[in-house]
């Protein structure tokens, strides 16, 4: 409903629009499907899920994301291709046009919470055009119970406007699609995009922001927790099998994409999954799929025929289907959000070279420096060009997009908290085996979780280990369930020159893009280093 001037004013308080339509505040998620439905935003499926089209944009915007160059913070933020200066005066610019347009159009506004721990929470408002944008907002976050919604005054303000666009002559941008976050002034302005994904990474890098000064670490990282309350973290890039490997029925799943890591433990700062659901299948995935079938989840490009029924494996829109869902959807899950300190911490890499161990053991240094690297593999070719070279993938802190301070200061921060605790580290190769992309198979799913739950299971802790002559890794010679010829990954190539080979251009790989954090991390870093090998 539209709400009286007065609670229009608190509805819009510290946004600095001024409202001359309707506002619809914090409105639940039938009366947002039904508002979606009228004003012509989606259609429902046969199951009730509301689908949506983001148009053009069904991704991020990553060129289009700014950082405002303020006094106040700008020694303190990354600058560079991740985090690029937008002038404090072109910002005023856009800022100041994107509320007046927004003041003369229907509105809807979400007051919620980043941060299951409510020491370390923020408080967001966002303000819309978008009454399925609104819905997403509500799904992804921590929804406030209705006494906290009473004074709600937000932390940080996301001025949402995706059918604005931007003027790079006057706003000082690159295109019409702008993204400008201003940590002294604590405003997001999102213009020029329906992906509805700009807004949970933009909170994403707000908490990468705050976290670090109270001495927690923000994470991109999914975490579980087992019978024993002990809590695991599982870092990993895009097809590495982080949502897979961390939804394991022996354990409840605290979030599946970000976390913070404080003196009381992990915490989740979303309320809800926002999951790639391509070629989803109910077999392997069936809580996920579940979900996607459901009143309550927004379906973002996702293909249904006339009747609603969902082709999870149309592309025609794009590969990055996804749908957005509150975590209370999937069953088996820590609904508080958090979970203890971590006695597990493990880092996935899908190595389409095919020549990084199943499993090693990773020192505290060790750990900090493939943290640094967040090394991953993409195969170059489509199932047709199985002989094409993999492309190496190297995302600091397996999240560089969001990163807004300097890469070093959040390896520091994960060092240090691994030895104060003196948490087990690994590191998971969930790629190829026998041979790189084209020539050898990839890593057995079950293998893959039968070396995960002795790890987390504490079988590893004490059983031989051999060095790897190439990376410097330590590999168990033996683990239950596992034949020994699979834990060594030259004794899977039947050619072991040719593995020789490969291991070396990996190596080098991973020496060049240490150059490019090398002169920040301490000696011990450097000495754990993979460097080449005689």
């Amino acid at each position: 409903m539209t709400h009286s001037n007065s609670a229009t004013d608190q509805a819009l308080a510290g946004t600095g629009v001024r409202a001359t339509g309707p506002v619809h505040a914090n409105l639940t998620a039938p009366a947002l499907v039904a508002h979606s439905l009228r004003k012509s935003e989606g259609r429902l499926s046969a199951d009730g899920a509301l689908i949506v089209r983001t148009g053009v944009h069904t991704g991020r915007s990553v060129a289009d994301k700014f950082v405002v160059d303020e006094p106040e913070t700008s020694g303190d933020v990354w600058w560079g291709k991740v985090n690029q200066r937008l002038p404090r005066e072109k910002y005023e610019v856009l800022k100041g046009r994107v509320q007046a347009y927004l003041q003369g159009r229907e509105l809807f506004t979400q007051d919620l919470y980043a941060g299951a721990d409510p020491s370390h929470r923020i408080r967001v408002r966002l303000v819309t055009t978008g009454a399925w944008h609104a819905m997403f907002a509500r799904n992804m976050f921590i929804r406030p119970k209705a006494e906290e919604l009473e004074g709600f005054a937000p932390d940080y303000v996301i001025l949402h406007a995706p059918d604005f666009q931007a003027e790079p002559a006057i706003d000082g941008v690159k295109s019409a699609t702008a993204i400008a976050l201003s940590f002294a002034e604590k405003v997001i302005v999102i213009a020029g995009t329906e992906y509805a994904g700009e807004i949970k990474k933009s909170i994403f890098t707000v908490m990468n922001w705050i976290l670090p000064e109270r001495g927690m670490l923000p994470m991109h990282c999914s975490a579980n927790i087992g019978p024993a309350e002990d809590a695991a973290l599982f870092f990993g890039l895009s097809g590495t099998g982080k949502t897979t490997l961390s939804s394991d029925p022996t354990r409840r799943l605290i979030g599946d994409d970000e976390h913070g890591w404080g003196p009381e433990g992990v915490f989740n700062f979303e309320g809800g999954c926002y999951a790639k659901v391509i070629d989803l299948s109910q077999k392997s995935e069936p809580e996920i799929w579940a979900a996607t079938h459901r009143f309550g989840t927004v379906l973002e490009n996702v293909v249904a025929d006339a009747q609603g029924h969902l082709d999870l494996t149309d592309k025609t829109f794009t590969e990055n289907t996804r749908a957005c869902y509150p975590v209370e959807f999937i069953p088996n899950v820590e609904l508080s959000g958090r979970g203890g300190i971590p006695r597990n911490v493990i880092m996935l890499t899908a190595d389409a070279f095919g020549v990084l161990p199943p499993i090693s053991r990773l020192t505290p240094a060790q750990a900090m420096y493939h943290y640094l690297s967040g090394y991953t593999a993409r195969v170059a070719g489509t199932e047709k060009g199985l002989g094409s070279e993999p492309q190496a993938t190297f995302s600091t802190c397996y999240g560089s997009p969001f990163l807004p301070r300097h890469p070093q200061v959040y390896g520091k921060l994960l060092q240090k908290l691994i030895n104060q605790y003196g948490a087990n580290c690994w590191l998971v190769n969930t790629g190829w085996t026998g041979g790189a992309y084209g020539v050898g198979k990839r890593m057995s799913i079950s293998h893959t979780r039968a070396l995960l739950r002795a790890a987390l299971a504490g079988e590893l802790n004490n059983v031989e280990y051999r060095t790897d002559p190439f990376f410097g890794l330590a590999i168990p010679v033996r683990v239950n369930g596992v034949p020994d010829e699979v834990l060594d990954p030259r004794e899977a190539w039947a050619d072991k020159a040719a593995y020789d080979q490969a291991a070396r251009g990996l190596v080098a790989r991973f020496i060049e893009n240490f150059t490019t954090f090398a002169e920040h991390v301490d000696e011990d870093v450097k000495a754990a280093a993979i460097k080449s090998a005689a």
